[in-house]
């Protein structure tokens, strides 16, 4: 069996690492470590969870470590680039773990903060820092940091930043970094604009990739439920309270819904939060942080969180609403089943998401269990409104029975999958040739 010794780590970071939980190297981590620690560039290919930070963290803090001065003023010895706040103070969070005790400068810039206390940190220069690409942009047009002498770039969730449109501002972060450089780039799927991107920024790079794009960790139990969209707010409630001690993650489609959404839960006496792109970044780390200390049990987010929470004990994780890009599936129920522990994944379709479910079912190549109601007719299809014409949860949803209608005679969670209903409908799974192709993107 590998360990952090057999990868030649220096004794000052294998002295970090037995004070923390990690103690055998990830698939990610015994493949990438060697070719980044010989100066390779690297592009790795691997889902949410597998250790990617570690991945290119440890060997990159080795090589810093073995330089015994500090960086000159507004100088940025590492930059790596994250899509979002919440994945780049995770980033610099493992990176403080790594190098505590040691003088290893890191810093962090991220929107929504004081830019001029960033600035007053970047004067005495840094080590390594963590950013989101525009925050950076702003700090180099400004002149407050350097990156002249920056030798290592490197692009964590490389896909994410394409489709959150930050492919310009890495091409303008990059003229200002040396030609002379180690790149590493990690994503979690392998689209043409990554390839093309690789193609541009990496030079001869080692190829590492874990498992196939599109497939989720090994020890999430997914399933599927079917429900009219104003019922799946009482259909969560019901999943919710069978696990009330244990942490949820609620997946929404917007912020307006996921806000609505949490504001209902609160209302029905669940511990609940929420993080979107209108909070402030105060706001979401003091709710990240009541959440992973377990404050609060139920975490409602938009996708802007799908990337960015790494919280090992978080148990389910509800697709409340469907994504529109597939690939963010994979990366929402990536929440759940960390650092080798179980997890479940529940989704809720709703009739306009019948689209959306065949697209991610198509990534996955595998239906997903089907545990409550069964795939919409064509007919029940066609009627439905596109899924961003959706508002948020409906404070009702009961039938006369007090049941959520949604429900269709299954039990929340339950292991074996409901009764079919009566109405006509097709018996085949969703995906099938009987509803027509509907997609809000």
């Amino acid at each position: 069996m590998t360990t952090f010794a057999d990868l030649g780590l220096s004794e000052t970071l294998l002295k970090a690492l037995s004070h923390t939980k990690l103690t055998t190297p990830t698939p990610i981590q015994a493949q990438a470590i060697p070719h980044i620690m010989k100066g390779h560039d690297l592009m790795g290919l691997a889902q949410t969870g597998t250790g990617k930070t570690a991945a290119f963290g440890l060997p990159l803090l080795h090589r810093l470590l073995a330089i015994h001065h500090p960086a000159g003023p507004r100088h940025v010895r590492a930059l790596i680039l994250a899509p979002t706040r919440e994945l780049v103070n995770q980033i610099s969070e493992n990176f403080l773990t790594f190098t505590k005790g040691t003088p290893t400068k890191i810093t962090t810039v991220v929107g929504g903060a004081s830019i001029n206390k960033q600035a007053e940190k970047l004067k005495r220069g840094t080590d390594v820092l963590v950013a989101t690409p525009g925050r950076l942009i702003d700090l180099l047009e400004r002149g407050d940091v350097t990156l002249e002498k920056c030798g290592y770039l490197v692009l964590d969730e490389a896909d994410h930043m394409l489709d959150m449109g930050f492919i310009h501002s890495l091409r303008k972060i990059a003229k200002h970094i040396p030609l002379k450089r180690q790149t590493l780039l990690f994503s979690a799927t392998m689209p043409k604009d990554i390839e093309e991107l690789a193609g541009t920024y990496l030079r001869d790079p080692v190829k590492v990739q874990v498992s196939p794009p599109g497939k989720p960790a090994d020890k999430v139990t997914q399933a599927i439920h079917f429900t009219p969209q104003g019922d799946k707010a009482k259909l969560l409630e019901g999943y919710l309270k069978e696990h009330p001690e244990e942490r949820s993650i609620v997946f929404g489609r917007t912020k307006h819904g996921s806000e609505k959404l949490m504001k209902l839960l609160v209302s029905w006496g669940f511990a609940a939060g929420s993080i979107h792109g209108n909070k402030s970044q105060n706001q979401r780390e003091r709710t990240l942080q009541e959440f992973r200390e377990g404050t609060l049990k139920v975490l409602v987010a938009t996708d802007v969180a799908a990337r960015g929470i790494d919280i090992p004990d978080v148990r389910h994780v509800y697709n409340y609403d469907l994504p529109n890009v597939p690939e963010n599936y994979v990366h929402r129920i990536g929440r759940t089943a960390r650092a080798g522990t179980d997890g479940r994944a529940i989704a809720f379709c709703a009739p306009a998401e019948m689209g959306e479910l065949r697209d991610i079912e198509k990534v996955l190549k595998k239906a997903i269990p089907v545990v409550g109601g069964a795939p919409w007719a064509a007919d029940i299809v066609a009627a439905a409104g596109k899924p961003h014409q959706t508002r948020g949860p409906r404070p009702g949803g009961h039938g006369s029975s007090g049941k959520p209608r949604g429900a269709q005679g299954a039990k929340p969670g339950g292991a074996k999958p409901a009764a079919k209903p009566k109405a006509a409908r097709p018996q085949g799974r969703p995906g099938g040739a009987a509803a027509p192709r509907r997609s809000s993107r």
